[in-house]
């Protein structure tokens, strides 16, 4: 795989979920499967660890299956039909039977929630896989819409200034963009300000950005455009992929400037 001259990948984690073995926290008062996803759990466990913490702070009991692996959306997006659907059948086996399915990622929830009905059409396990697509949140969308929850009662630890990257499979596949800003808004020390474009696409779409690098580096420039334009210290947006992108470019154009993704602002883990 040959990646662009823009393009930067963070190095793959020392550790991760399933090496840490997360169990459900004693306590709590509701239950839910977390579903890490490929990126978080690999590249980003940090991320993965405060969707987790989020989670818990609002009252759930966030159980982490040790079975799951990928939704199968990269095969999927590839044409690699069959092998997308072997995937998803072991996701629907790994998660059948909990109330809801979480996830720190609009874009595989929206797999999930939209793609699999159509994969698993007069498939025998479609009944299953109706089952778990009905109940596939994303993050936000979970705590604020199934939860009803508003305020985490979360302070960062200086006045910060943040733009939103409204993610294209969260923001048009699942209409998640209230619940984001909702939740934003009671952070204390935080200031959310609309960058222009805040709903643009950054370029990545997974293998769009290998296939067709040209154009997928277009697009990121023009985001990167816009987040320096913006009266920001950084970038908040509720995919890991996104991030990943932005970040490179914002980096190799000497940007001080960063993106990082909701979980870790509504976990307090910003320093």
């Amino acid at each position: 795989m040959q990646l662009a001259a823009y393009q930067r990948l963070p190095p793959v984690g020392e550790y991760n979920l399933y090496r840490r073995r997360m169990l459900p926290l004693p306590g709590m008062a509701k239950r839910v499967a977390y579903f890490v996803t490929c990126i978080a759990d690999t590249v980003f466990p940090e991320i993965g660890e405060a969707a987790f913490e989020v989670l818990a702070r609002a009252g759930v009991t966030p159980e982490f299956p040790l079975g799951q692996t990928c939704c199968g959306q990269p095969a999927f997006n590839a044409g690699f039909t069959d092998e997308a659907r072997q995937v998803a059948e072991h996701f629907v086996e790994v998660f059948a039977g909990y109330e809801a399915i979480v996830t720190p990622s609009g874009s595989c929830a929206s797999m999930v929630k939209h793609y699999y009905p159509a994969l698993f059409r007069g498939h025998p396990r479609q009944a299953d896989a109706l089952h778990i697509a009905a109940r596939t949140y994303e993050l936000t969308e979970y705590l604020v819409d199934v939860l009803g929850v508003r305020d985490l009662g979360v302070a960062l630890p200086r006045p910060t200034r943040a733009a939103i990257h409204d993610a294209c499979h969260g923001y048009r596949g699942l209409g998640i963009a209230r619940q984001p800003r909702l939740l934003l808004s009671h952070v204390r020390n935080l200031t959310l300000v609309e960058m222009v474009g805040h709903d643009q696409c950054c370029g990545f779409g997974g293998l769009f950005a290998i296939k067709m690098s040209a154009i997928s580096g277009a697009m990121l420039r023009d985001k990167l455009a816009a987040i320096q334009d913006a009266d920001c210290d950084l970038v908040i947006t509720g995919d890991a992929s996104c991030m990943m992108h932005i970040n490179g470019g914002l980096s190799r154009a000497g940007s001080p400037k960063r993106v990082v993704h909701i979980a870790q602002v509504l976990a307090g883990a910003l320093k």
